[in-house]
């Protein structure tokens, strides 16, 4: 039995690449708005989570969950093994970021 040592980049590399690059922009996002008052759940001590943070701000015109929903379908398609599937969602959420 061989094993491969290609220093290649996997779908599962590239998806937490990516959630690491939108996490900071959200939280960049959410740093950069005024005072806005707590919501239900932070009223309710739920701690905060990238989803919740981009439908609260809003992103500036930048639709954050739908980059988060892309890197949902990329883990959904990394799983099945589609890596052509997890690409291109990966693909259309750093198009997002940019």
């Amino acid at each position: 039995m061989r094993i491969s040592t290609c220093p290649c980049r996997t779908c599962t590399d590239d998806i937490a690449q990516t959630q690491a690059q939108l996490d900071l922009a959200i939280e960049k996002d959410a740093g950069s708005h005024s005072w806005k008052p707590e919501s239900l759940d932070a009223l309710r001590s739920h701690q905060p989570t990238p989803r919740s943070l981009a439908q609260a701000e809003g992103g500036n015109g930048v639709d954050f969950t739908d980059a988060l929903d892309s890197l949902d379908r990329a883990r959904t398609a990394n799983r099945s093994g589609d890596i052509a599937a997890c690409s291109r969602e990966i693909a259309h959420a750093r198009a997002i970021l940019r």
